[in-house]
């Protein structure tokens, strides 16, 4: 604890200069093919998102700004949350999110730090280090339990929509970890009440594992851009539901889901909002089974967005519940846990900002998925997945094999090619090649997962540079944000 404080200190006393904010752009709208975000200014938005799913409870004021910055720092853009986890719900000040019952007439007491004064306070945290908060208004289990009805969501939308509908970083997420045939009158209830006073902000629904929101809410005008959740198992992994959406051994192919949720009409963006946890059991609920590992988070991202999706969400075991020492957990060994504050230093968390450099350093809104690209692929961990424009094309290869591209499917006779480490970040020129079949095989310079991406490029194109050992940084890291506003 002495060295969070340490850190923590040291970050509310460094002297900043003002940083950028998205916003800036104007406000976030639906790209014209239907498949990506952007800003008004036609300015492209890669959604990178971080679960943070208890930091309205759990984190007290320093603990929170300290997250948002080092949010910042790796790069994410998007910080999704449990508004409230529980009715009421209570945070590290012993503040209820609910004193009335659903009446917030009298939510602001005078003299008192209230739960919802906390909730502002994050808020304008994450704004001034440029970060959407990604607000699940209640857990999908507490609408399951009866927590909340369409009468009563109608007052909590209401309260929710005037409180933030001007805060420049809301995005509204209905669900939280359910079927959207739950109840779906309070979820009805309340995405359109929220929708009718906020016409600021975008909104989307968060399901549970294995599901597309689409299967709901392909119809709904109140949803702007769909969310699957991918969930935690491992192949082979059933655990016996009954009701289980996927054919089997398909558990950890995330990218399918972007083809099964554009299945439905009409085609809206969709991103994973919740893949697999580093630090997590396999599964969730067997602490001696495996946990996930840095590259298997990075496996999810790849997979998923060059199957299309318009932006990934990442996620940590430890942070997703701001875990600390002298605390319980629902998901693994206890004794296995590190602090949460800890837990920013873990790879996966820090490495995710390398696809969404990647992604934003070629043109945004022309790019398809295309695995006609890849001759001779494989099936799971040894499944190829490409993604092109008209004049750039990029293939992920997790396990190292060999490759053999087309690269025909972009223009130009010639073509410059590129390695990408999806480890580190780092760049390595292979050369220039004919517009051809080719064979590539990348070796291995160490042990374990290499994984990366093969970058070509239309040769009398600029967006790489030969001698360019990283790709350029699209985050807001090394831009300090002003403490003074």
């Amino acid at each position: 604890m002495k060295k969070l404080l340490t850190i923590l200190a040291l970050a509310l006393l460094t002297t900043a200069a003002q940083a950028g904010k998205p916003w800036e752009n104007g406000k976030l709208q639906v790209s014209q093919n239907q498949r990506f975000l952007q800003f008004e200014n036609g300015e492209p938005f890669f959604w990178l998102g971080e679960t943070g799913w208890l930091l309205p409870e759990q984190l007290d004021r320093g603990e929170a700004s300290y997250y948002l910055e080092r949010c910042r720092e790796a790069g994410y853009n998007v910080v999704q949350v449990q508004t409230i986890d529980g009715v009421p719900a209570m945070n590290v000040y012993g503040q209820l999110s609910n004193i009335d019952g659903w009446d917030f007439s009298k939510i602001n007491q005078k003299g008192v730090y209230g739960y919802w004064d906390h909730m502002d306070y994050i808020i304008r945290q994450a704004e001034q280090n440029g970060i959407y908060i990604g607000m699940v208004c209640i857990w999908g289990g507490l609408v399951k339990r009866g927590l909340l009805t369409a009468q009563d969501a109608k007052k909590y939308g209401t309260f929710l929509a005037n409180r933030y509908k001007n805060s420049p970083n809301i995005i509204w997420i209905m669900g939280g970890d359910i079927q959207g045939d739950i109840n779906p009158d309070v979820w009805e209830t309340l995405a359109k009440t929220i929708k009718s006073i906020d016409k600021n902000h975008l909104m989307t629904y968060h399901p549970r594992g294995r599901y597309t929101s689409a299967k709901w809410w392909s119809k709904a005008d109140w949803m702007d851009f769909h969310m699957f959740q991918s969930g935690h198992r491992k192949y082979g992994q059933r655990m016996g539901n009954a009701d289980y959406p996927i054919p089997d051994n398909t558990e950890e192919d995330n990218w399918m889901y972007v083809d099964s949720t554009w299945a439905y009409k009409p085609i809206k963006p969709v991103l994973d909002g919740e893949p697999s946890y580093e630090a997590i059991p396999k599964g969730l609920h067997d602490k001696n089974e495996q946990y996930w590992q840095a590259c298997d988070v990075r496996r999810y991202a790849y997979w998923s967005v060059f199957a299309g999706s318009f932006g990934h969400t990442y996620g940590h075991n430890a942070i997703m519940q701001m875990w600390k020492p002298g605390h319980g957990t629902s998901y693994g060994d206890v004794a296995k846990m590190k602090p949460w504050y800890e837990a920013l230093e873990d790879p996966g968390f820090n490495q995710m900002k390398y696809l969404k450099n990647l992604m934003l350093s070629f043109p945004v809104f022309d790019r398809v998925p295309d695995q006609s690209i890849i001759l001779d692929n494989g099936t799971q961990y040894d499944r190829l997945i490409a993604t092109r424009g008209q004049d750039y094309l990029l293939v992920y290869n997790y396990t190292s094999r060999v490759m053999k591209l087309d690269f025909t499917k972009i223009s130009g006779e010639k073509k410059q090619v590129w390695w990408m480490n999806a480890g580190t970040g780092g760049l390595r020129y292979l050369g220039e090649y004919d517009s051809k079949v080719l064979t590539f095989r990348m070796h291995k310079q160490g042990f374990g997962v290499e994984d990366g991406v093969l970058i070509a490029v239309d040769a009398s194109k600029n967006y790489l540079q030969k001698d360019q050992i990283e790709v350029s940084d699209k985050t807001m890291a090394g831009k300090a944000r002003n403490l003074n506003e």
